[in-house]
């Protein structure tokens, strides 16, 4: 199995994939290692924090993982990359969250010409 990304993924630290298929590790060159993960968010974060020690942790997915991480008030920060390109159907990224209503902090904007990035702090 490879990404799209070859033999070589882009993100040369230990990475948690939330799935529901129990797996061996896999080791790829560039010092990414995917860990898959059974036993939920917090398992995932848990494992993430030992390895990543210091450094920041981010989490990558669809708005389902998100929502988890959200509910579970485990995110500080949300990176939104706004593209003009209509889709169609999906999730909404906020939706999902029971009574949790995250209040958001512009903390950046970066606009261009394909794409704005948006950068909240949750609080």
């Amino acid at each position: 199995w490879n990404g799209w990304w070859g033999p070589e993924p882009p993100y040369r630290c230990d990475t948690y994939v939330l799935t529901h298929h129990a797996r061996e590790s896999v080791e790829m060159q560039g010092g990414t290692t995917f860990h898959f993960v059974t036993d939920g968010i917090e398992s995932a974060m848990e494992q993430a924090r030992a390895s990543a020690g210091d450094r920041d942790i981010s989490i990558a997915g669809g708005a389902s993982t998100a929502q988890q991480y959200l509910r579970a008030g485990m995110i500080d920060q949300i990176s939104l990359q706004v593209i003009p390109i209509l889709m169609g159907s999906g999730e909404r990224l906020f939706d999902n969250l029971g009574d949790y209503t995250p209040k958001l902090e512009i903390a950046r904007v970066l606009e261009a010409p394909a794409a704005t990035h948006l950068r909240y702090i949750v609080r």
